[in-house]
């Protein structure tokens, strides 16, 4: 059994699920509410509820258990490594496909594709989710780290918690942005009404900033390239519509008719740099937008050279 003690230094007032959902970035709320059914969390010594407010001064300990063999089947899926070495990988994700298995979907995710492409994977997310330090939303292209070990897995966390890992994502958004340049700063958490989705709020919210660049205009879309300060769920998707610019293709956050006629959002991590965990050698990785992308891309170019 492993543990971790966290000591809160500073004012909260945050449910201990949530507080802890968030200092743990490589393990999920669902899975700390878990932990708490079964007292494996304790609060200054004692045992407290998910809903537990944490102030200043609680000394926090979780017993993670060991992991369970690995019960997910490894399958021949077809994707991208853009660079492994014996501690982690950068892998191009296709867009359409999940990132991790879930109750009832259990194959054909990346996970699934990892587990029969690589030697080994990262144990600390358990069975559903070995070697997945963050996520890419399932119709968002692009690179992703993996963990191949534990200790490349914290190290790589610890990047990601203290915002040292640059992510840059290129996006097609509806109508033209105003400046071209600009910080989304607005606080994202459940939708209140729709507890599937993410949305602007200032309650049970964490912090969230997004700042982005003016690639091209278009007649009725802007090209843009946007960077991550922050990581939360769906974040570059919440925060453009919420300025009523949403993803092309959003099949969530966009209410706008989608003349491309396509199934698939105009969103791609391009980009991601960070430090090696164990070498600590500076690591920049970069990859060409998918087909379906530069396909629409290129209609929109031969739309403005014919005037339209």
């Amino acid at each position: 059994m492993e543990e971790i003690n966290i000591y809160v230094n500073e004012e909260d007032n945050e449910r201990l699920d949530f507080y802890l959902a968030s200092e743990l970035d490589e393990i999920s709320r669902s899975f700390i509410k878990k932990l708490i059914k079964e007292e494996r969390i304790f609060v200054n010594k004692e045992l407290k509820k998910a809903s537990y407010l944490v102030k200043e001064g609680d000394q926090i300990l979780v017993e993670l258990p060991e992991p369970k063999k690995l019960e997910i089947i490894p399958q021949n899926l077809p994707i991208e490594i853009v660079y492994e070495d014996e501690y982690l990988a950068v892998v191009n994700k296709p867009q359409g496909m999940v990132v991790h298995p879930a109750p009832g979907n259990y194959d054909k995710t990346l996970v699934n594709a990892l587990l029969y492409h690589l030697d080994k994977l990262s144990s600390i997310n358990g069975i559903i989710r070995p070697g997945i330090v963050h996520r890419l939303d399932k119709d968002t292209s692009g690179l992703l780290v993996v963990a191949k070990n534990d200790v490349a897995h914290r190290g790589l966390s610890e990047q990601l918690k203290t915002h040292s890992v640059q992510r840059e994502y290129i996006a097609l958004v509806h109508f033209n942005l105003k400046n071209d340049a600009g910080t989304i700063n607005a606080p994202i958490g459940r939708d209140t009404r729709d507890r599937k989705k993410m949305a602007v709020t200032y309650k049970n919210s964490k912090e969230a900033i997004t700042h982005y660049k003016v690639l091209k205009r278009y007649n009725k879309y802007t090209l843009i390239s946007v960077k991550l300060e922050t990581g939360r769920t769906h974040q570059i998707r919440v925060h453009f519509s919420n300025i009523n610019h949403p993803i092309v293709g959003d099949p969530v956050y966009s209410k706008i008719a989608n003349e491309f006629k396509i199934e698939k959002q105009l969103l791609h991590s391009k980009k991601i740099a960070f430090t090696h965990p164990i070498t600590h050698i500076e690591m920049i990785f970069e990859c060409e937008l998918p087909i379906h992308f530069t396909s629409i891309l290129e209609r929109l170019e031969k739309e403005a050279s014919d005037g339209y």
